[in-house]
Parts: structure tokens; sequence; C-alpha cells
């Protein structure tokens, strides 16, 4: 097929979708999802643990997960930002260190008894209580859990604080001993279990919790409230294969749990990690663009038959002199893969076009009209994702304006160390630098994003972290800034 034409009236109803999965899926994400590889694995319950940096589609993932399960009869439980929250977490709790108060396993059991009181209300409801088992749960759930008002976090919190009373209260050793043990067996509900099991033979219920990157402060409470949840996650899983628990966190708050990287063996089966190519991006745009034209009446056979790259043109044009496809590769070269990126990115172009040139296909000038405001705007979200480890990021990304985008390891290095020494003066917040090398502060700046390494010999353009799982970067000697920040440094764009 050799092009695609649309008419101008499907530029005012042409719609990328919403940045937010949680917007997008009443815009029509289940139209044009991809189901990918990944997602797959999800569904058929092989991968339970899903990690990925934010705006990967993790909370895309499991909106569609949970769409789907409901259309099959399954009961879904969504725990979303709204259940939880790190900082009252810390301000209930007591220190750790208080009475050697072992936060993991108390939050590991806290956890179990949460879920598991939320799924027994599930199933306690109207017409399940007279399945097999269903009377018991029913009785204990109207006994126990019938308070107004009592959300999931509350729950959770009076667990720990039953944990933490019998921790680190008056009680003699042995008394202390048997009832914590109590406790930590959850011998509350045990000898429902089985009751539970008989009633899964019958029914799917699937518990979804999202977002616990949301407000995270890299506080105690916080990792173990995590660590805690994969111990949970892992232990409820092995109930019933009608009962499957999905979690959802950025891969480097996972890596920087230390009771998640010592435990790694033991999950690693069930972790799925998200990653887009710029393939699997463009086949992303592409659906989008189909989907929208469909809504405004254009033939669905031909869109169907017409490829990602062609869907793409139509859109935002072919530039002359330049091979199918250099415009997308420019866009998507500007982002670190990742969906929220991209489809930002073709957004801000699309309304900047609007007004300026109101007819399809854009002009590849509207990328760069889009460009300038799109870059900073990620400089700032990326600055702001990373500020409990990096806090301050944004006036270090500040340190390389107007000193070009390309650099050699010799001068890389110089500039690091007088961020590091403090010669080049950055916000009053950045004190982490104190606690660099330049070698180490290299690192972070490749981890973040903001760097690209360019292997020895290699024919390769510059790649930055999120395109390759393993480089030896004490052994790079060219870096570059990512191109989805020199708009904002400054830098002129080739």
């Amino acid at each position: 097929m050799a092009g695609l034409a649309l008419s101008p009236k499907i530029l005012h109803g042409l719609d990328f979708g919403a940045p937010a999965a949680e917007r997008d899926i009443g815009r029509g994400l289940e139209k044009y999802f991809v189901e990918s590889p990944t997602y797959q694995r999800v569904e058929a319950g092989d991968k339970t643990i899903v990690l990925g940096s934010r705006g990967s589609g993790k909370s895309a993932i499991f909106q569609i997960l949970a769409r789907r399960e409901r259309s099959k009869g399954s009961r879904v439980i969504e725990l979303t930002p709204d259940d939880y929250s790190y900082e009252l977490l810390s301000a209930t709790m007591a220190a750790e260190n208080a009475g050697s108060w072992a936060k993991h396993g108390a939050y590991a059991a806290a956890w179990k008894y949460l879920i598991y009181v939320l799924i027994m209300k599930e199933v306690a409801r109207k017409g399940m209580r007279l399945t097999r088992g269903g009377a018991e749960i029913y009785r204990y759930i109207r006994d126990n859990h019938t308070t107004t008002g009592m959300g999931p976090l509350s729950l959770l919190v009076s667990y720990l604080k039953r944990l933490e009373a019998i921790k680190l209260g008056p009680i003699e050793a042995g008394m202390r001993t048997r009832e914590l043990d109590r406790l930590y067996r959850l011998e509350e509900i045990h000898n429902l279990l089985p009751s539970l099991k008989r009633v899964l033979d019958g029914v799917r219920v699937v518990v979804l919790v999202d977002e616990l990157d949301r407000g995270w402060d890299s506080s105690e409470d916080a990792q173990a409230f995590v660590s805690g949840l994969f111990q949970a996650c892992v232990s409820i899983n092995a109930l019933h294969d009608n009962l499957r628990v999905y979690v959802s966190l950025r891969q480097e708050l996972y890596d920087d749990i230390p009771a998640l990287y010592e435990d790694a063996q033991k999950h690693r089966d069930l972790l799925e990690t998200v990653r887009w190519s710029e393939d699997s991006l463009l086949n992303l745009i592409a659906r989008r663009i189909r989907h929208s034209a469909r809504e405004m009446g254009y033939a669905p056979d031909v869109l169907d038959r017409a490829g990602d790259i062609i869907c793409w043109n139509a859109v935002f044009g072919l530039p002359p002199g330049l091979p199918a496809g250099r415009s997308f590769a420019y866009v998507a070269e500007r982002t670190l893969h990742r969906p929220r990126e991209i489809i930002e990115f073709c957004t801000a172009a699309l309304n900047a076009a609007r007004d300026r040139h109101p007819t399809l296909p854009l002009p590849l000038a509207a990328i760069g009209w889009a460009e300038r405001g799109y870059s900073a705007d990620r400089a700032r979200d990326i600055a702001a994702e990373y500020r409990f480890q990096c806090p301050g990021l944004l006036s270090v990304f500040d340190a390389f304006r107007q000193r070009g985008p390309d650099f050699d390891r010799d001068d890389l290095e110089l500039l690091c160390l007088e961020l590091v020494t403090g010669e080049i003066r950055v916000n009053a917040a950045s004190w982490w630098l104190q606690e660099r090398s330049p070698e180490n502060l290299i690192e972070t700046l490749w981890q973040v994003g903001f760097l690209r390494a360019k292997s020895n010999g290699d024919e390769r353009p510059f790649v930055g972290a999120h395109e390759v799982e393993h480089l030896n970067l004490a052994a790079v000697k060219r870096f570059q800034v990512h191109p989805m920040f020199q708009s904002y440094l400054g830098f002129s764009q080739s």
C-alpha cells in the first residue's frame, strides 16, 4: 500500500489517548491496547509482579486485565494509591529500632491479613454465602468486619498496631512470643482458609495492587510496606489456582529495597519487566491513529491494511528527502521508550499544529514546534521521579547548559568532579552529590536516562540505559546528553 490519505476533519477528532491509563480506559484503551507478550504472560498468571519505569504501561496492563477478568465473571479487587499512604504509615508506626521491631515480617503478615479479609468480603457478598464454605466466611465477615468507614489502609494499620503493641508493650516474654506467633500465623483467619479454598473452586478472584511508587519516600516503612507485600503476594498465590494477586512497582525502587534484592532468587520467575522498542512504540501510536480514524467514519478495511509507518506518515507526513519513518525515529529518539512520553510528544505536536496547519498530513515542523515544551516537561518529570534518591536533580541537569551535548570521558569526569566538590553550585537539596565520585555520578546520570553512551569500537549510535541491559560503563569513552533533554538545555537540534 503506497500511502494513506486522511480527511482534514480527522485532524480535529484525532486523539492519541490520555497519558494515564486510569483516564484512558474510558477513551478507548481497550480498543487500541497493545497486547504484547508481556501482557499475555501476566494475563496467564505466569507473572504476578510487574516492574517497569514510570509511564511504561504497568497501569494499562492492570486496567485491561481488570476489565477482561470482570467480563469473564471473575471477582476483581483493585487497590490504588488512594488506599495507602507511606506518610501516614511512617507517622503511625514506631521505628524499627524501638525494641527490635521487625517490620518486614510484620508488614508481610499484615498484608496477608488485609488481602485475605478483602477476598473474603468479596466472596461473602449476597449470593456467595450459600456456596460450599461460604457460610463460615460470611459469619466471620459479619461478626468482625462490618464497621463502616474501615478502608484498606485502616485495616492494614490496625493489624500492624496489634503486632506493634505486643512487640513493644510491657508483656512477659513467653506470653509475648505466643501472642506474636498467633498474629504472624494469622490464627484469627487461618481456620477459614480451607473454606475459602472451597469457595475458590467455583469463583476466580483477582487482586491488583497498582502504583506502589505513588508518594514513595524511601522511608523505613515504605520499604517494609513493599517488601512485605511481595512476600504476602507469593504466599497467597500458592493457596489456589483461581486466586491471583498482582503487584506493580517501578524498577528502580525494586532495585533499591534491600529485602527484595536479597530474596530476588526466590521470586525471579514471577517478575515481568515492561520494555518497549521503537517498533512497538510505533505500533502503539498507529493503533491510536486507526482508532480515531474509525471513530470519524474512515473505512476500517483500508485502515487495517495500512502498515504502522503508513498510518504515522498519514498524520505527520513523509519528510522530503528522508526515508519513511525518519520523523518517527526522531520522535522516538527523544523518549526513554516509555508509552507516556511518546503519547505526550505526539499530542503536543498535534495541538501545536492544529491552529497553524489545519490539514493532514502535518508538516515535520510540527514536531519542532512542540519539542521545547516537551523537553522541559520531561526534564522536570525525570527530576521529580528521582526526587527522593537524588533531590535537586534538575539543577544538576542545568549544569550541562552551554557545554554542548557530546563529551569524551575526561571532560565529563572533570565536569562531574566540579559538581561533587561543589565548585559548580547547584540546588542546596543536592546533598547526595557529596557522597558521589565522578564515576558514581556518571553512573547515576546514565541510570536516570540523562546520559547516553557509545561503546568503544561500536558502529552503533549512542544508547541509553533503557536500550541495553548490560554495559561496561567504566570502559566507555564517549557520552552524550540524551536528545530528550537537549532542547531544554538549549542545544541546537539536528
